[in-house]
């Protein structure tokens, strides 16, 4: 067997302009602010005893809300430097929303030039830009008229399509959107993260507005550029039966089938697969006919887990690659990543899940690209993890700002350099 990767592979990382950028004014970053003390009561009593002693911070109100971050937004040069150094081809990345259009019809040209700036501080390491156009967080003027519940999102976010397509014509990847499905669950159902709403009919509301988005913004970007490739990224779980059990597995192979069915209501206008993938989760039934493993991760041992407690499962990422293998459309890994502060599992994670990789092209899937979570720490979004959950290759060091690559870095680095295992 060949262990090499095709010639032009994609070897990447990503990030999201809230995550790492730093002082951004948006519906998130004053729903942290509304939230973080009862957040900093109630998030510890989620996780197990050696998180809360592994990770004190979590009890802190600062965790959860964002600030600088990383400063990213003014660190990009530095950050680039990294990404060279690690030699990595690609850089995925999202455009703020809320910098572009701070206010209703009001395009901050500054901004805009900041992100034209960016763009070329990549290219001129010859590095390909993957750029995501919303990822989770809205102008708080859109907030305001009711989010994604209000179908008049739609067309105020077309206009910001539009508006960065045409300041950006020589872009050869947009993501439209990231994790709609995910959103729409954690922010709608759960009410785990902004807006922080339980309620399953404004979910249906959202889910079906964020499709029209995507397919609309797909006609339009389609308009402007005839080159560029368009797609909207999507996340999946691998479900694992408890115990083994006949019932467990019906179960678990019923949730196999049902993850990724955003992608059906979009394959028409998708020029390629955007698949993110972290872990697996055990489901099944015990005495009393609870349902388990769902919600939270109470059935995953404490041995093959992350810091997150989700279980590492490498293999579950090949299940999906082929999965989706028989649309013939080209798969790019958007999202694969670990948090580990320690920097314990990340080597061996990566080096396990690209082997996965590996063996579904050489099965034929048509697999183009690996994106790795991410370039350095962040804030975490999902469910208002905050600082601590640390996924970065390179450690940030929140009091200084300063870099540290860590020794997976340098892993990751070997495998991209050799373009093999």
């Amino acid at each position: 067997m060949d262990n090499k990767f095709p010639k032009d592979f994609l070897w990447g990382v990503a990030t999201s302009s809230h995550q790492v950028e730093g002082n951004n004014f948006n519906d998130w970053s004053e729903w942290e602010k509304e939230n973080a003390d009862r957040l900093a009561e109630e998030m510890p009593k989620i996780f197990n005893d050696w998180q809360r002693k592994k990770f004190p911070e979590m009890f802190e109100t600062g965790n959860y809300i964002s600030g600088i971050t990383c400063d990213h937004y003014n660190k990009y040069e530095e950050d680039f430097d990294l990404l060279k150094d690690l030699g990595a081809n690609s850089y995925r990345f999202s455009i703020e929303w809320a910098r572009i259009e701070p206010e209703e019809g009001k395009f901050d040209e500054n901004e805009i030039k900041h992100y034209k700036k960016f763009v070329q501080a990549l290219k001129n390491r010859n590095i390909e830009p993957l750029i995501t156009l919303w990822h989770y967080t809205n102008p708080i003027w859109i907030r305001d008229i009711g989010g994604w519940e209000n179908e008049k999102t739609i067309n105020f976010f077309l206009r910001y399509v539009e508006k960065i397509i045409k300041n950006f014509p020589d872009i050869k990847f947009w993501l439209v959107l990231n994790e709609p499905t995910v959103y729409t669950s954690l922010s709608y159902i759960k009410g785990t993260q902004p807006p922080g709403i339980k309620n399953v009919f404004k979910s249906r509301k959202v889910i079906n507005n964020l499709v029209k988005a995507h397919l609309k913004s797909y006609d339009l970007i389609r308009s402007l550029d005839n080159n560029t490739m368009i797609s909207t990224t999507y996340s999946v779980n691998y479900w694992i039966p408890y115990k083994n059990k006949l019932y467990n597995r019906i179960l678990s192979r019923a949730m196999n089938y049902l993850e990724g069915h955003f992608l059906k209501k979009i394959k028409n206008k998708a020029d390629f697969i955007a698949l993110q993938y972290y872990r697996s989760i055990t489901i099944g039934w015990k005495r009393g006919g609870n349902l388990l493993g769902i919600i939270g991760n109470n059935l995953n041992d404490n041995e093959n887990v992350n810091d997150l407690r989700w279980k590492i499962y490498p293999e579950g990422l090949y299940y999906f690659l082929k999965k989706n293998s028989a649309s013939k459309m080209p798969i790019y890994i958007t999202e694969n990543g670990i948090p580990d502060a320690f920097d314990e599992k990340r080597g061996k994670f990566i080096k396990d899940h690209i082997f996965w990789i590996k063996k579904a092209i050489d099965e034929g899937v048509n697999v183009r690209g690996y994106f790795h979570w991410s370039l350095i720490d962040n804030y975490e979004l999902i469910e208002c993890r905050g600082f601590w959950p640390r996924f970065g290759l390179v450690e940030i060091d929140y009091k200084t700002l300063e870099r540290k690559p860590r020794k997976s870095f340098y892993e990751y680095q070997k495998i991209i350099k050799n373009n093999s295992l």
